[in-house]
């Protein structure tokens, strides 16, 4: 396996200058011998004499040389001083990140002989342990520590050059501890004389300078005390807190993921760079410390009182995986049959109104499943689940210690909506798969994230559906809600592909996005369904047992599953398939029509594949093809047969499928496994959309989502006439299933937004009314029942979720029968005091009451949303919020938002969002998204995924040209740092902009057409 980019030869090529100079210097102050011989010829001695000035000279010059060379390597920083003839030597380096470069010519010539200067660390040595200690001080929110690194040389260095971030190092000490294999009891090379350390803040690196190599094939320690704060801006060791019974309680929790680790203590912070851990904590009596393994013994309170507590060494991990917490949470615990205990920590009010235990009892579920479905044990003897109030992301996977933010993972039972409780589930289903992908296996690089995050998201819903069959996740909320999504942004030209180079740690960040969540997911459910489910498991089970404990790339797991391939006789090379869909960005369009040759019988068929971009222009000049696993079916009104599955390699193929008659139809990407879109010629869509509304169920559901979104986005596109996807829904006044009319929402909802501020928008939500009316009332409102056990565990989950998309459809495109019981439900429960919302429809009751009542309502739910301590009521009563049209309380809450702490951190960002998402905000929202971006950059620019959620959540729905140069100008004056986002953002309103000139008007003249006429 490549450690780095930078080959270890160049160091070791590099040496020799460095060593003449540190040679010469050492010289310089060795004693040189008395001449003894005083009966030596004049000349001799004049010789002797004259060597010896120009040695002196010499040795001046390397001297001088020498200093200038420790100035360029520690790149102007103060770095540690050098001690002659001691082992550590002491210094003090705060990493700012400001100091330290020099220009970009010095650093250039330097790189070979200064590999701090490269981005990666340099290979020439390798972490086998660590030893941490650390101290906690809660009261000052201070931490000190030691670590000591048993370390690998893999080829002869001076230097020592490891992760360092905002600490202040003290005291540096190497000693030798022998060879590799050595014994134990056999003495090793003994103190190794330091001369210098110093920071390297541009590539956040610390640098050991030592006066001899280190050898190939020996071991070393390093020791390194230092000191930091724990940090209030949620990466690395940071802080958060929580009232209870009115006092305020603080904890401590890491966050290491992805190069935060060097944050909280010196590290080798790549993820191929595994080694064990040995923790130990010392901290106040009154908190409880957590890490990844068990306590293995715990001092009893010292001289001050604290407690120390040693953690049992952990298997082989990468650095981001180490993790530990200082907290006064309490727990419930339980069992797995094979012993392995699982605990969930939250705070003692939470914890005693019983809000953990649903992710409690199907963590346990999970460990067993997975153990099942991959053939390999979980490694830990146990797994903790801490719920934090304050956190960056969802949750972090970190082995057998997994931290959520409250809001997904506790569940109050008798407010909590469907939707919230499958949300939760998947989000603890995503963590437990990590165990195996992240965990147990890690990418070699961050180029192949998705090879644990596109696994995790894929078993979000097979797992799902192992703990509740019934709501048939992997074969329908897969389609709209990660096949559909992704697609929206991988039809961009912005878009990249899924495994992509990183470079710089400052590209790191730009992998953690939906291509590498659900682009991965999708590609793994496709390859399954390509595969087959036995041979599918059977070449993870190969790929996780080859490489447990250990690093893998994408060839090695194409290697596996094409293994698993062979071994029933399929030779299919899945490298060369897949290295197609995950080198290569985007997604083909395949149209697929029937042969329009008089020499071809008519069960032939042309397919051809061009790469799908919303922008008409950006397809000129693609040459892009993949190979495509087309699954196709001919149906005619009675029935669907002879479905098969056609490998498209080329740009156009003929291919024979079953007997076709004028009134048959041909349907592509059977339930939609696979990656791609499907269009057909005029003639067949008219024949689907016939069959559609004469019986649409002969046509599998899925293909009913598929045909609904791929008829929207090829319109939108403009690959297909506006009116052909409107014209499709006109069925849905006879469509039962949830999953159509959720495919269609969707797509409904991005017109909305594209619409709302139309003179003609009326002429578009009395067409949605029109459609939604009949199932609307046929379904009515949900009653309120017993809880979530009651309501979504036993009764029909697809039936309570088609009901509640119906009446969100109803209240936002307004439905006056809505509005009424919407407001009916609010007015009562402001009078009475109780609550007797249904909890599967509070979010959309709420959300129109603040939208259609007076400033009352509004300071209504801010009181509750203050006195609330279920999370999960927290969440809607704060989103319901922003749904008012009145512009001042609109203000008010963005500037809540940001500027007190009466909104939690991790909220402000949804906050903007949803104020962007309101016709009446939108405007207010983009202006204050520019006002304060230097604040909101300083505040989430380092946390993944925050900034582009924002950034793309704000602008989405800009469509004007005004909103158009706006971004433009923003982006040019402020957009430094933002990553890919920007541009992205700009693509997506440009092709908004794009849309009301080429295809409003013909939208339009569509929906004022008399019922009955055909599609435009």
């Amino acid at each position: 396996m490549g450690l780095n980019d930078s080959s270890p030869g160049a160091v070791r090529n590099g040496r020799g200058l460095s060593e003449q100079w540190a040679e010469a210097a050492a010289a310089a102050a060795r004693p040189r011998t008395t001449e003894r011989h005083v009966t030596v010829h004049k000349r001799l001695v004049l010789g002797f004499a004259l060597s010896v000035l120009t040695l002196i000279v010499v040795t001046a010059v390397a001297v001088a040389l020498g200093v200038r060379f420790e100035e360029c390597s520690s790149g102007g920083g103060g770095g540690g001083r050098e001690r002659g003839g001691e082992a550590g030597s002491r210094g003090s380096a705060r990493l700012n990140g400001s100091r330290g470069e020099r220009g970009d010519e010095e650093a250039g010539a330097a790189a070979a002989a200064q590999p701090w200067r490269n981005s990666r660390l340099p290979g020439t040595l390798r972490p086998r342990h660590y030893d941490l200690r650390l101290a906690v001080h809660m009261d000052n929110f201070t931490f000190s520590g030691d670590v000591s690194l048993e370390l690998e040389c893999l080829n002869a260095t001076r230097f020592i050059v490891l992760h360092a971030d905002r600490l202040e190092v003290d005291r540096v000490s190497v000693t030798a501890e022998g060879g590799v294999g050595r014994p134990a009891n056999k003495p090793g090379g003994g103190v190794m004389r330091v001369h210098r350390h110093f920071p390297f803040p541009a590539n956040q690196m610390y640098v050991v300078v030592l006066h001899r190599e280190l050898k190939p094939m020996r071991l070393y320690r390093l020791n390194v005390s230092f000191e930091a704060a724990i940090e209030d801006e949620l990466l690395g060791f940071f802080r958060s807190s929580y009232t209870l019974q009115r006092e305020r309680r603080y904890l401590a929790v890491t966050q290491f993921s992805p190069i935060h680790a060097r944050k909280a203590f010196p590290c080798f912070d790549e993820p191929v760079y595994k080694a064990t851990f040995s923790l130990t904590l010392r901290h106040d009596p009154q908190y409880t410390s957590l890490s990844n393994m068990p306590v293995e013994s715990a001092a009893p309170p010292d001289e001050d009182g604290w407690i120390t507590n040693r953690f049992a060494r952990t298997p082989r991990m990468s650095t981001y995986y180490l993790a530990w917490a200082v907290c006064n949470f309490t727990y419930r615990e339980t069992q797995t049959d094979s012993g392995v205990a699982i605990r969930l920590y939250a705070r003692p009010d939470a914890i005693s109104s019983g809000a953990g235990d649903y992710a409690l009892h199907i963590t346990k579920r999970l460990l067993g499943f997975y153990q099942d479905y991959f053939k390999v044990q979980y490694s830990l003897p146990k797994l903790d689940l801490l719920a934090v109030p304050k956190h960056p992301y969802a949750a972090m996977e970190n082995w057998g210690l997994s931290v959520f933010v409250e809001q997904k993972i506790l569940l109050d039972a008798d407010v909590s909506s469907s939707s919230y409780q499958m949300e939760l589930t998947m989000v603890v289903v995503h963590e437990i798969c990590h165990q195996w992908f992240g965990d147990l296996v890690t990418p070699v690089w961050w180029e192949d994230v998705w090879l644990k995050e596109g696994f995790a998201h894929y078993f979000e819903y097979v797992g799902t559906d192992f703990l509740f069959p019934k709501w048939n996740m992997e074969k329908q909320r897969f389609l709209t809600d990660v096949l559909h999504e992704v697609m929206l942004l991988d039809g961009l030209s912005s878009s990249h592909p899924i495994s992509q180079e990183v470079e710089q740690a400052t590209d790191i960040d730009r992998v953690f996005d939906w291509i590498a969540y659900k682009k991965g997911a999708a590609l793994i459910r496709m390859l399954a369904n390509v595969m087959g489910q036995p041979l599918f498991q059977k070449g993870l089970n190969d790929y996780l047992l080859s490489h447990m404990y250990g690093n893998a790339a994408r060839d090695d797991l194409w290697r596996k599953l094409s293994q698993a391939m062979r071994s029933e006789g399929r030779d299919i090379d899945i490298g060369e398939m897949m290295d197609r869909w995950t080198l290569q960005m985007g997604y083909p369009v395949l149209t697929v029509s029937r042969n329009q040759s008089e020499q071809l019988p008519t069960h032939y068929i042309t397919v051809s594949q061009e790469h799908f971009l919303y922008g008409e222009d950006e397809r000129k000049n693609n040459s892009l093809q993949w190979q495509v696993p087309l699954t196709v079916a001919v149906g005619n009104s009675s029935a669907v047969c002879s479905e098969s599955l056609l490998w498209i390699n080329n740009k156009t193929e003929i291919h024979r499928v079953g007997q076709m008659d004028d009134g048959s139809w041909l349907i592509g990407n059977i339930n939609q496994t696979g990656y791609f879109r499907v269009n057909y010629d005029l003639q067949n869509w008219k024949l689907l959309i016939q069959q559609l509304h004469t019986n649409p169920q002969i046509i599998s559901v899925g293909n009913r989502a598929g045909l609904i979104d791929d008829a929207f986005n090829l319109a939108r596109a403009g690959y297909l006439p506006q009116g052909v996807p409107l014209q499709l829904i006109g069925y849905l006044p006879e469509e039962p299933s949830f999953l159509p009319w959720h495919a269609a929402s969707r797509a409904l909802y991005q017109l909305d937004k594209l619409l709302d501020r139309t003179d003609d928008y009326r002429l578009f939500s009395d067409y949605v009314l029109k459609q939604v009316a009949a199932r609307y009332h046929q379904m009515g409102w949900p009653t309120n029942g017993p809880g979530v056990e009651g309501n979504v565990l036993q009764a029909s989950y697809q039936t309570e979720e088609l009901q509640r998309e119906l009446i969100m459809l109803a209240c936002s495109f307004g439905n006056k029968q809505c509005h009424r019981q919407a407001v009916a439900y609010i007015s009562d429960w402001i009078s009475s005091n109780k609550n007797r919302i249904p909890p599967n429809i509070r979010d959309i009751v709420y959300c129109t009451g603040v939208s259609l009542m007076d400033e009352d309502v509004w300071e209504f739910i801010w009181m509750k949303f203050h006195s609330s301590n279920a999370v999960s009521e927290k969440k809607i009563l704060l989103e319901a919020l922003t749904c008012s049209d009145n512009t001042f309380l609109l203000n008010r809450l963005l500037n809540l938002s940001l500027t007190s702490d009466l909104v939690p951190e991790q909220d402000v960002i949804d906050v903007i969002i949803h104020v962007g998402r309101n016709p009446q905000g939108r405007n207010l929202a983009w202006r204050y998204f520019r006002e304060k971006w230097d604040v909101l950059n300083a505040r989430y620019g380092e946390a993944l995924f925050m900034n582009s959620r924002l950034i793309g959540g704000v602008t989405e729905f800009l469509n004007t040209e005004r909103e158009l140069n706006e971004l433009k100008d923003f982006i040019q004056s402020s957009g430094v740092g933002a990553g890919p986002a920007l541009p992205r953002a700009l693509e997506i309103v440009e092709g908004n902009v794009r849309w009301h000139r080429l295809h409003r008007r013909q939208f339009y003249q569509w929906l004022r057409k008399p019922p009955g006429a055909n599609a435009g």
